[in-house]
């Protein structure tokens, strides 16, 4: 990674202090509550106060249910990437494409980079002019829930992960997407990401106490209070709350790279390095010991499967400490699931044949993602799935 690039990690520690807090502050004024809904938010539950009860019929869904597309977006700024938006563009179409082959890909790009992100990307995947700062549509695009049957967005007033970057457009994806695919928009005082959250689709849901219950996202809200809005806006009935790792990345360790469900009950979570003692090792076995304890919305007990860890000496990437080199990033596809290929033969293997063993209905498909890496996130956080039936 080029010594002028910013990753997710290390703009953290760049921007810190008062003009990170500033950062962004005009086009998120309203980031601790949301606004008056637009176009697209007809039938929106409205924001509610904390100890409201779960909506009636409502239902998150988990990742490997049928998808109607995947979004994701195209990188718009050497501001943030430096000399490496050229690589993480090469990242993000490779992804795209390998994607756009199992079922439909929708790219959001600036419109005066459309045409570039479609002859990177092919015919095959289709590039829609929404203008977006950064690439990582998993924690911009809304989180779509059920209700009753049809399917709404959950705008959660992204907010650059605390207004550490810049999110002008970004902090307007969410209506944008829910108003071009006339999708109702619902609204939560709660700021926070789609990485933020994982679910088994049975009524568990999986966060990070620090990736949430965080004075940079809900200053002043309890963890009892943002647990009582979650599962009123998602429609969750049980949550599992990790502590997670503050201030050591730009997300605050979202859930997506610690634990991710592949059924109802069975949990990967993200080995703990034997022998080290970094605030990540340390963060994967808390949430090893909370889940041994845990029981999930039915009830059950849940199964721990523990992914690998890549040998950093055998990366195919720059490494160092800001190279996310978790597996449980994976992105779960109507007919695949898409992993990272680190460059750790064994270690690689190991992984894919884990996910191989929890869906085998679905081919495996490893991705080499490098630069992604090197800015902090993986293919998770570069896709968002809409839940419903494909067009093809």
């Amino acid at each position: 990674m080029s010594d002028f690039s910013l990753s997710r990690r290390s703009m953290l520690r760049t921007l810190a202090g008062a003009g990170a807090l500033a950062l962004g502050m005009t086009a998120c004024s309203d980031s601790n509550g949301a606004g008056t809904p637009e176009s697209g938010s007809a039938g929106s539950a409205g924001p509610a106060e904390p100890g409201a009860s779960p909506a009636a019929g409502r239902r998150l869904g988990a990742e490997w249910e049928s998808h109607a597309r995947t979004f994701m977006s195209w990188p718009a700024s050497t501001g943030i990437w430096g000399s490496d938006l050229s690589a993480v563009r090469q990242d993000i179409a490779r992804v795209a494409r390998a994607v756009a082959a199992y079922e439909p890909v929708v790219l959001l790009a600036r419109p005066g980079q459309a045409d570039a992100a479609r002859q990177a990307c092919g015919s095959d995947v289709e590039v829609v002019p929404i203008a977006v700062d950064d690439l990582w549509a998993r924690d911009t695009v809304p989180v779509f829930v059920e209700q009753s049957g049809k399917l709404a967005g959950v705008d959660f007033n992204f907010s650059g992960w605390g207004n550490k970057q810049q999110h002008g457009n970004d902090a307007k994806v969410a209506r944008e997407v829910l108003t071009k695919y006339d999708i109702p928009r619902d609204e939560t005082w709660i700021v926070a990401e789609g990485g933020s959250f994982e679910t088994d689709g049975q009524g568990t849901l999986m966060v990070t106490e620090s990736s949430v219950v965080n004075p940079n996202r809900n200053p002043g809200k309890t963890r009892q209070q943002i647990e009582d809005e979650l599962k009123r806006v998602l429609g969750v009935t049980k949550v599992i709350w990790f502590d997670g790792v503050r201030g050591e990345d730009i997300t605050d360790a979202h859930v997506d790279s610690l634990a991710r469900f592949v059924a109802p009950g069975v949990v990967l979570l993200d080995e703990a390095v034997p022998g080290e003692r970094d605030v990540w090792t340390r963060s994967a076995a808390q949430a090893k010991t909370v889940l041994k304890d845990a029981t999930d919305a039915r009830g059950k007990p849940i199964e721990i499967v523990e992914l690998p860890t890549p040998d950093p000496a055998k990366l195919t990437g720059v490494g160092g400490k800001d190279f996310v080199s978790t597996y449980a990033n994976f992105y779960v596809a109507n007919k695949a699931v898409f992993l990272p290929r680190f460059g750790d033969a064994r270690a690689d293997d190991g992984a894919q044949q884990i996910l191989r063993d929890h869906f085998p209905g679905r081919k495996i498909v490893p991705v080499q993602i490098d630069t992604i890496a090197s800015g902090g996130g993986g293919i998770h956080c570069a896709t968002h799935d809409q839940p419903g039936k494909p067009a093809r």
